[in-house]
């Protein structure tokens, strides 16, 4: 059993930055691929980042060079930097946890812009 729970998200101006963290309980956080999704307004969820058990990470297109995971297992936690933020940017954000047929989500943050 995995439960995951973000936070972070809140209201930013175009071209600030956020970081979100997603904490995780009742598991060996070390062993799973952590990643981050996310869902606008009237569109499907999409992937945002992830990060392996081994290290490797893999982005979206749309999001290098501004988004960066990381991970600390010793804090069981998963980090997304978001700098150069976008009105495009704007969605609820998921934290998901995978190992072979497990995977978990956890309930989302959101992310939404003020000019």
């Amino acid at each position: 059993q995995v439960q995951l729970v973000e936070s972070g998200g809140g209201l930013v101006q175009p071209g600030g930055s956020l970081r979100l963290s997603c904490t995780a309980s009742g598991s060996i956080f070390s062993i799973y691929t952590m990643g981050w999704y996310r869902q606008a307004p009237g569109k499907q969820r999409e992937f945002i980042a992830l990060s392996t058990s081994g290290g490797t990470t893999n982005y979206k297109n749309a999001v290098k060079g501004r988004f960066t995971i990381s991970r600390d297992n010793a804090k069981n936690t998963v980090y997304l930097q978001m700098n150069s933020l976008k009105p495009e940017d704007t969605a609820v954000y998921y934290c998901n946890a995978g190992h072979g047929l497990q995977t978990y989500w956890g309930q989302g943050t959101q992310v939404t812009f003020s000019s």
